[in-house]
């Protein structure tokens, strides 16, 4: 500890925020008993010019050469005392800033004695703290020019597409077969109900051409190293067994393949076969073989893709291939997941046909779905009459997540629209605690949508689904406008899971 270390503190009202809980007066009488302590100022607004030109002024009048300063988050105020000090003479890192809005008069409103006492501890221990600081320099470090973006849907499209049009190498690592991601599953998006896949597909096909921006797909990243504006990344390349270099896009080796496996892309609602693209607008329109579908790996016969393939772009022998790249940023977009709603077990999913999730019910709608963009109801195998739509699945729910993912709710309305616009005369009920329409044109999306004939807000949450022995499903919940548990019978349960971040490893 420097014994000669000469200190300033700074203490601010924050107006009532802090001056109105806080005994300001009580602090700066004991911080000015503290050893090494050459001034202790207390300000009403200490971010204010004023409050910043007294800082400056004391520090220089005093000779300090650290300082402390109790006020609000260091996230909005640290760069403005730093320059201060700066202006004063000092090292701006040498600053030590004590929360005590957040930390203690938000949390301790009500315990005005509380508050000032943990206030006065904290302050102390960031003078113990201060008198050990060495003052840092800034250094300018080299940066490589070029940027990894890891996630190829929208957000990783649009990363990418920003960075290489100023002029960066570009990275865009995507582990699936196919750029895209969620919203190429998409129908249409709201407010606007434009086709989602209009508004992607040029995107991905400018990513695909673009000359400073290098693709890999079905690719991970396996390790990053280095520090910030110098990292070093592995990629691991998975073997598509068909040649990049030489696959032309006809798809013929679909056509007779005889494996087959659960369709990822349309939610499980169909099968795919062994070697496939994703969907009809797959960038790149490259196939890839699935080797847990596939007749030749797993039994070591059938090769009939090989034999139809034109450009002898079939290769059984490729292998896992690791690139090592340098970039100087890294864009970490890598997307959200539906919640596992069968985890919500009072609803029924998984256990009934007929039960779908937001997704599901977009890839009914979209018309390079399995259906076609005809609305079918799974194990009904007809056009659904009377429709539920389930909010917040997953999500408002201590159970499961307490706060709202915010968007569950205008993609609701989206399916109600849906729904009516497939099926002119069907009945939409849409069970909700209440509707949040945060975002420019929501709420008019939502009028417009509650005035279609035949859909129905129900302002409350279904308690649970069960299944009929003709193949319908009966709903029960708690209507509040009239205090009494309602049942509704339908044909078909959407339920609106909660969207969470995608994990990355």
């Amino acid at each position: 500890m420097d014994s000669r270390a000469k200190i300033a503190v700074f203490v601010c009202h924050c107006g009532t925020n802090i001056g109105g809980v806080i005994d300001i007066s009580k602090i700066v009488e004991n911080i000015k008993k503290i050893p090494n302590i050459v001034v202790v100022q207390d300000h009403r607004f200490l971010c204010s010019t004023d409050g910043v030109e007294t800082m400056i002024n004391n520090i220089k009048t005093s000779n300090a050469d650290r300082v402390v300063v109790a006020a609000c988050s260091f996230r909005t105020h640290e760069p403005l005392f730093q320059e201060a000090l700066h202006r004063a003479g000092l090292n701006p890192y040498l600053l030590e800033l004590v929360n005590v809005r957040e930390l203690c008069s938000w949390v301790h409103e009500n315990e005005r004695d509380r508050a000032t006492e943990k206030a006065l501890k904290m302050i102390r221990a960031a003078i113990m703290k201060i008198q050990d600081n060495q003052p840092l320099e800034r250094r300018k470090l080299p940066v490589t020019p070029a940027a990894l973006v890891i996630g190829g849907g929208i957000a990783g499209i649009r990363a990418a597409l920003d960075i290489a049009e100023a002029g960066f190498t570009v990275y865009l690592v995507e582990k699936e077969p196919s750029i895209g991601g969620n919203m190429a599953k998409l129908d249409k998006t709201f407010p606007t109900l434009d086709c989602s896949i209009c508004i992607l597909g040029p995107l991905m096909n400018i990513v695909a051409h673009h000359p400073n921006i290098k693709l890999y797909t079905y690719s991970e990243v396996i390790s990053i190293n280095g520090r910030v504006g110098d990292f070093c990344v592995k990629i691991l390349k998975k073997p598509r067994y068909v040649r990049e270099d030489l696959c032309r896009g006809c798809l013929i080796c679909i056509a007779k393949c005889p494996g087959k496996a659960v369709d990822e892309f349309n939610m499980g609602l169909s099968h795919r076969k062994a070697i496939y693209v994703p969907f009809p607008q797959s960038v790149p329109r490259i196939p890839v073989i699935d080797t847990a579908s596939c007749l030749y790996f797993q039994k070591g016969i059938c090769r009939a893709c090989e034999k139809l393939c034109p450009a002898n772009a079939i290769d059984f022998n490729q292998k896992e291939e690791v690139v090592e790249i340098k970039v100087g940023a890294i864009v970490v977009a890598t997307g959200f997941e539906e919640y596992n709603v069968s985890q919500v077990y009072e609803y029924g999913y998984s256990r009934y046909p007929n039960i779908v999730t937001g997704l599901q019910l977009e890839r009914l709608a979209s018309s390079y779905g399995p259906t076609e963009g005809r609305l079918i109801a799974p194990g009904l195998d007809r056009e659904p009459r009377r429709i539920a739509i389930i909010n917040c699945v997953g999500s408002r729910d201590e159970r499961y997540l307490p706060y709202c993912c915010r968007v569950g709710c205008m993609a609701s309305l989206k399916h109600a629209w849906y729904i009516k616009h497939l099926i002119p005369e069907a009945e939409v009920f849409i069970f909700a605690d209440e509707v949040r329409a945060s975002g420019k044109g929501f709420e008019e999306f939502y009028r417009r949508v509650r005035l279609l004939p035949g859909v129905y807000i129900v302002k409350g949450k279904a308690s649970e689904v069960r299944g009929n022995p003709n193949g319908t499903l009966t709903i029960k919940a708690f209507d509040p406008a009239i205090s009494s548990e309602i049942a509704i019978t339908v044909d078909l349960v959407v339920l609106e899971a909660r969207y969470c971040c995608k994990p990355w490893h």
